[in-house]
């Protein structure tokens, strides 16, 4: 049974929403203050969204890769600093008007021919370096790097309708197109090395600052990636067409009456047990040295997980079928048992699944926003909590804590007027009272999203699921972070004995 975790405060933050002078957040100077402003509020954990590469809908949850990173991240300042760049590469180059919010078209039309100016001045310059990292990362980078040339050359369409020598990986037809496009495989290598150099610096300082990093790991791997296409073989997919048979999803309730199509092929468990997990082994393993802890995505879906026929247009007639539960953690947890692993077990959760988390003591999820059903009896309300867990104001998926007050009717507002006691309270005092309660509350950790602090409303929502176009884009801005701010959430942390001192 892995530790509980530090009595603190932690703050979700993607790292597109850090702000920056090219339209995206970085892993430059911008995201090294805002460590600062974490420390100077006393904050222990910064959660942060998948890192991958992101791709149609910009949802980090559909990576083209379970190892590789998100090339937007890549800092250009410090690639200047480096003498990759120039400045003048950089000027009159439209990143965006819109401060508040990410333009993916943009970023998508201009960032990689930036990153290929780049590329050009490092040959002669770093070519040990990204030797060394290409050994060092060669169960990986080598199937990136040709899915990605591949991608380009078949322009973006996705792998299954590739030809077939490429489709089912022709060993002598993938040799002869590496040779073919010997640069263009070495400059996703090198977007791989500048991303990891850049990250590995900022974790450094973060962790510097007594700070600890939350990544999140999804369940599945999207079908378009090139974890599909390497991997198929422990995929519910089609042998010969490549096919998905099966997909992921949720059944229906009261939110949505169709359930929830999510479109990722699911594992064939059995598969994947006949050689020890050995997928999940190196996602584990690249995970870990990435981030300092791990949200795992969906952890429901690794005790029975809800299959889809592929065919199907919605999830309505889908079943749960069986995950690797106790076989697959004891299994790929062998090497790691002093690492932190967090469940995100929200939603409807069956006591299998409950038994699976507490077998290991991984810390489960509350949401705040979620306990209000007007029998004042949910888990999700503070004085159910575990202390083994962590409170959320709002998260990626949710409305900001302001936007979900906003939107309660008159009986909703009463409960929690009542509950929190605010009856007689200012309007604009809700969100703090809120804050300050779940500080107070019994879970080690208590986790909000940044947009809480700064008291905003749904102009600030991360993500809206089911629907594409209008999410993963909220920025903040710089004067967003005051020395006031800091001092306030300091004082709080002290106060309910979440002081990161």
């Amino acid at each position: 049974m892995q530790k509980r975790l530090k009595r603190s405060n932690g703050v979700i933050m993607p790292i597109f929403s850090l702000p920056s002078n090219y339209g995206i957040g970085t892993f430059g100077k911008a995201s090294y203050e805002f460590v600062d402003f974490l420390a100077d509020a006393s904050i222990k954990y910064w959660q942060i969204l998948p890192l991958g590469q992101t791709s149609y809908g910009d949802s980090p949850y559909q990576s083209f890769s379970s190892f590789a990173g998100n090339p937007y991240f890549i800092d250009l300042d410090m690639l200047i600093e480096d003498d990759l760049l120039e400045k003048n590469d950089l000027g009159n180059i439209n990143f965006g008007d819109n401060e508040r919010y990410v333009d993916y078209a943009i970023q998508y039309n201009i960032r990689y021919r930036i990153l290929e100016k780049a590329f050009d001045n490092a040959k002669g310059k770093l070519d040990n370096q990204i030797k060394e990292f290409r050994e060092k990362e060669s169960f990986w980078i080598e199937d990136y790097a040709l899915f990605m040339a591949i991608k380009h050359d078949q322009l973006d369409i996705s792998w299954v309708e590739w030809d077939e020598n490429l489709r089912n990986r022709n060993k002598d037809f993938l040799e002869k197109f590496k040779l073919d496009h010997k640069n263009e495989i070495d400059f996703y290598i090198f977007i791989q090395y500048e991303f990891f150099s850049q990250w590995q610096k900022l974790k450094e300082y973060t962790n510097r600052r007594n700070i600890e990093i939350i990544g999140d790991l999804p369940i599945y791997v999207a079908y378009d990636s090139c974890d599909a296409w390497v991997n198929s073989d422990i995929l519910k997919i089609d042998k010969d067409s490549k096919q998905a048979l099966i997909v992921g999803g949720a059944p229906p309730d009261s939110y949505s009456e169709d359930g929830q199509l999510w479109g990722n092929p699911v594992y064939d468990w059995d598969k994947m047990k006949s050689d020890s997990y050995s997928f999940w082994q190196k996602r584990l393993e690249i995970a870990l040295r990435t981030y300092d802890l791990l949200r795992l995505d969906h952890f429901r879906g690794f005790e029975k997980y809800y299959a889809i026929p592929a065919s199907d247009e919605n999830a309505k007639y889908g079943s749960w079928q069986e995950g690797g539960s106790y076989e697959f953690f004891d299994t790929i947890l062998e090497k790691y048992s002093d690492r932190q692993l967090i469940a995100e077990d929200l939603g409807y959760i069956t006591k299998e699944v409950y038994d699976l988390k507490n077998h290991y003591g991984f810390p489960g999820m509350n949401v705040i926003q979620f306990a209000f059903d007007g029998t004042f009896t949910s888990n999700y309300l503070p004085h159910n909590y575990e202390r083994n867990s962590i409170v959320y104001s709002s998260t990626h998926d949710s409305s900001t804590l302001k936007a979900w007050l906003d939107s309660l009717d008159d009986e909703e507002i009463s409960l929690v007027e009542k509950y929190f006691g605010l009856k007689n309270s200012e309007k604009e005092d809700y969100v703090w009272a809120i804050i300050r309660s779940l500080m107070a509350s019994v879970a080690d950790v208590s986790m909000f999203a940044i947009q809480d602090f700064f008291e905003l409303g749904d102009e600030a929502k991360i993500n809206t699921p089911s629907t594409l176009g209008n999410n993963w884009k909220w920025r903040a801005r710089k004067e967003d972070f005051t020395d006031e701010l800091a001092e306030k959430i300091k004082d709080m942390s002290r106060l309910y004995g979440r002081y990161n001192g």
